[in-house]
């Protein structure tokens, strides 16, 4: 079966990652449904790139879902849909236990109903909590620090469950700091509010922000501030379409790290976006946020050798170039 023949359901796919996973499988051949319920996501940018409409619905509604999975033959489905602000996530947990847990089992109760046993879920390595080992590799304890990251880790718990009692196949992806946009200018990261540190920082330097608040300079890190590991947005697509493949092909279920195996402090991301931009950037000092590690750092040498998949942008200024060139055509 060729892939123009292969129907992939994304959910939360007019988000800022579901979008791009969305345009990659269209890009590789695929069919790709969004649904969204637009609480978070936007319905033009990916509707213009796909030239197909988004079906608005939430994935905690059964019966809109038991109608897509009636009419479309599904063969896949990529799940995105889920709150993910690790700050507001610690304000208001159940919020977060509602929509994350709660919305991804009644897609899976549609799911099975529906006789669909491939799912490509987005997961995080906030699961991991503080690292023992750096760069985390997936057999590391899983120990997360904030709602955000013990939400999914439930939904790990619950898909491994689903694979004994009805043969569910899924591959999750724990992946690292998104960040980027699409090179062709056509999707970028647009979330409101903006928590995200590259999309603040470039902000700062439109003059859309007075300055960068950095959260903390006392971690135990070389220059006292948190370090993470960004990966192109674009990279993250690639290796869901390369997820799908692996199920189609009769993968087994995985975990996956998504990352790009080396670290970037706030300050390094500062500096580095100062160079991109060509403009200065002011900071501002401020206390450090519950619920942060001071570490980040993932190995992908399992996704290297088990799904083919290799970074095309690595290197953080490709990354924030970018993010650079969106973020100014959307100002």
């Amino acid at each position: 079966m060729t892939p123009d023949s292969r129907t992939v359901l994304v959910t939360g796919g007019a988000g800022y990652i579901g979008a791009h996973a969305a345009l990659a499988l269209a890009e590789r051949g695929y069919r790709p449904l969004v649904l969204d319920n637009l609480s978070k996501g936007h319905r033009e940018p990916i509707a213009r790139a796909l030239g197909t409409p988004v079906i608005q619905a939430d994935t905690r509604d059964r019966a809109a879902l038991d109608a897509i999975f009636a009419r479309e033959r599904i063969d896949a489905v990529m799940h995105f849909a889920a709150f993910i602000e690790v700050g507001e996530s610690v304000a208001d947990p159940l919020r977060y236990y509602e929509n994350n847990v709660h919305g991804t089992v009644t897609l899976l109760q549609a799911m099975q109903a529906a006789g669909v046993s491939r799912f490509v879920f987005s997961s995080t390595c906030a699961t991991y909590g503080v690292p023992e080992v750096v760069p985390i590799p997936e057999d590391h304890p899983q120990n997360p620090l904030n709602p955000y990251g013990r939400s999914k880790l439930v939904v790990e718990k619950i898909l491994a469950e689903c694979e004994t009692a009805w043969r569910l196949r899924s591959v999750i992806f724990r992946y690292f700091n998104a960040a980027g946009a699409h090179p062709s200018g056509l999707l970028g990261e647009d979330h409101d509010p903006e928590t995200h540190l590259i999309p603040l920082v470039l902000s700062a330097a439109l003059g859309k922000r007075p300055s960068i608040r950095i959260f903390g300079e006392d971690y135990d890190t070389p220059d006292g501030t948190c370090i993470r590991d960004y990966i192109h947005v674009s990279d993250l697509a690639d290796a869901h379409v390369l997820g799908i493949e692996y199920l189609l092909g009769d993968g087994a279920s995985t975990a996956v790290n998504l990352g790009n195996g080396r670290g970037f402090s706030v300050k390094e991301v500062i500096a580095a976006a100062t160079r991109v931009t060509g403009r200065p950037i002011d900071v501002e000092k401020a206390e450090r946020r519950p619920g942060d590690s001071p570490v980040l750092v993932g190995s992908s040498a399992r996704a290297r050798k088990l799904l083919g998949w290799a970074p095309r942008y690595p290197d953080l200024e490709t990354i924030l170039a970018h993010a650079w060139a969106w973020h100014q055509r959307k100002a």
